[in-house]
């Protein structure tokens, strides 16, 4: 039986644990915009890898913003569905690298799952080390008994960072692109203003990436050091809370513990505040 001790592991670490009697692999890729056309291998996936729907099984599809945060009743029902146990151990990934996959991660722990990781430079790196691969299928596990139990510390929503950001209470960490932050360029949610959050500081999560994988620990910790001290609370942004959990994942593995992700990110943030 697998307990992961650490929020990412290796390709080379799953390829030793393939057969492990608790592992679950979930793809929680977003469409088909990966880098070199996917490897030009759209249709394959790692061995027993179950699909995680993170757009519509697992969000809010209801809510008026993309990505929103699930009920427990709702992640609980999919979980299962995908067979997913109390005592399972997940690895997630997806065919960027490292983007998506990290959004997944998170949410299990906001719904007290703590035996997860992100396979460090998810599917482009598999294939980079030749790994074996398996015609994409449905997943027909056995249905689980996982029990969401939501952890209101990680999410963060609108009237909390609307207090964080007057009051100047966390550091609020935005991770679009500089030209974003800066009002450069267009949103690419289109009608959405331009701008950030007042009392932000920016850290565009691509910062945080070599390639396909995540720069080494000590990369990782210079980088967080120069903007925050451990003791600081810190609430994640970026444009609708997915690649907000790419720097939760930095901070975590960079040993930061108060760590949470504004859920509505820039896309809530800029409708509902005008300048």
């Amino acid at each position: 039986m697998i307990h992961l001790t650490k929020p990412i592991v290796s390709v080379s670490w799953l390829k030793e644990h393939l057969q492990a009697e608790n592992l679950v692999i979930l793809d929680a890729t977003i469409g088909k915009c990966s880098p070199e056309d996917f490897f030009n291998n759209q249709e394959k996936q790692i061995p027993n890898t179950r699909f995680f729907d993170l757009k519509q099984a697992f969000s809010d599809s209801s809510a008026p913003f993309p990505s929103t945060f699930p009920s427990e009743t709702q992640f609980t029902k999919e979980a299962q569905v995908l067979g997913i146990n109390k005592n399972s151990a997940i690895v997630v990934y997806d065919d960027k690298g490292i983007y998506s996959s990290a959004r997944a991660w998170w949410l299990f722990k906001a719904m007290g799952h703590s035996n997860v990781a992100v396979l460090n430079g998810g599917f482009p790196e598999w294939l980079k080390s030749n790994y074996p691969v398996e015609e994409r299928h449905t997943s027909d596990a056995k249905a689980g008994n996982f029990i969401a139990k939501y952890q209101p510390q990680y999410m963060k929503y609108f009237e909390d960072v609307k207090e964080m950001s007057a009051k100047k209470e966390n550091v609020i960490i935005d991770a679009r692109s500089k030209e974003r932050f800066l009002s450069l360029v267009d949103e690419p949610r289109k009608g959405l203003r331009r701008g950030h959050i007042p009392n932000s500081i920016n850290l565009p999560y691509e910062d945080l990436m070599d390639g396909y994988t995540l720069k080494d620990e000590s990369e990782l910790k210079e980088i967080f050091e120069t903007l925050v001290k451990k003791k600081d609370g810190i609430t994640f942004s970026c444009g609708s809370g997915l690649t907000a959990c790419i720097l939760a994942l930095g901070a975590e593995i960079s040993g930061y513990k108060n760590l949470s992700v504004y859920d509505g990110s820039w896309t809530e943030w800029g409708s509902l505040v005008r300048e």
